[in-house]
C-alpha cells in the first residue's frame, strides 16, 4: 500500500505542484522562493520520514502570505488523500522536542476534524525573510485541509529560529507517530467506525 498523493493548484496568486509520500525516507526537493520555509519543510520531512516534492511560485513581491497559506492548503489536501480511510493507523501522536533553549510540545489526532491550537509566543519580527506570524497561517491551512487536530505549545525558549524549528520537528514526529500503521490492526480506531 502506497500512501502518496499529488496536488496541483493554480490561482491568480500562486501556482503549486506538490507530491507527498507519507511512508518515505525523509527526502525533500523543494523550490518555493521562500528559503526559510524550505529549510523548515526539509526538517519536517527528515524528522517525519516523509518524502516531499514542491514546485511553487507566488506573488512574493506583494507578500509571502498567499504562497505560505496555499502551500499549507496543498500539503493538507495531499496529507488527507494519502491517508485514505485511515484504516489501521495509530491515530494519535505526541512529542516534546528541544532545539537548544527552546522546547515545543506537539500533539496530533488524525480524527477527521480540524483544529489548531498554536501557542508559540515568538518574539515579533522576521526569521529568514518571513514574519513569524506566517507560521500560524501555514499550520492553520495544513490542519484545516488535512482534517486533523494539531496542538503546538512552546514550553520555553527565546530565539525565533529555534522556536520555529522545534515546532516543525515536533509536528513531524507527532504526525509520523499518528500516521503509523499498527501491526496486526486493520480497523478504524474510532467507536464511530470512521475518521472523517
Amino acid at each position: 500500500m502506497t500512501r502518496r498523493a499529488k496536488i496541483e493548484r493554480k490561482t491568480r496568486e500562486t501556482s503549486i505542484f506538490l507530491d507527498l509520500n507519507i511512508d518515505g525516507s525523509g527526502e525533500a526537493d523543494l523550490k518555493t522562493g521562500l528559503p526559510f520555509l524550505e529549510h523548515m519543510l526539509n526538517l519536517w520531512c527528515r524528522h517525519g520520514f516523509f518524502d516531499l516534492v514542491i514546485r511553487a511560485e507566488g506573488d512574493l513581491e506583494v507578500d509571502p502570505h498567499h504562497l505560505v497559506e496555499d502551500l499549507g492548503i496543498c500539503l493538507g489536501r495531499s496529507w488527507q488523500q494519502a491517508l485514505g480511510d485511515k484504516r489501521g493507523i495509530r491515530r494519535y501522536g505526541f512529542t516534546m522536542t528541544p532545539m537548544d533553549e527552546a522546547l515545543v510540545t506537539a500533539a496530533a489526532d488524525l480524527s477527521g476534524r480540524s483544529w489548531l491550537h498554536y501557542d508559540l509566543k515568538t518574539p515579533p519580527g522576521e526569521v529568514g525573510s518571513m514574519d513569524t506570524e506566517l507560521f500560524a497561517v501555514f499550520w492553520q491551512a495544513f490542519a484545516d485541509e488535512g482534517r486533523f487536530n494539531l496542538h503546538l505549545v512552546l514550553n520555553h525558549g527565546q530565539n525565533k529560529h529555534h522556536i520555529i524549528e522545534a515546532s516543525f520537528k515536533a509536528a513531524a514526529r507527532a504526525l509520523n507517530e499518528a500516521a503509523t500503521l499498527l501491526k496486526g490492526y486493520d480497523e478504524i480506531l474510532s467507536t464511530k467506525g470512521r475518521l472523517e
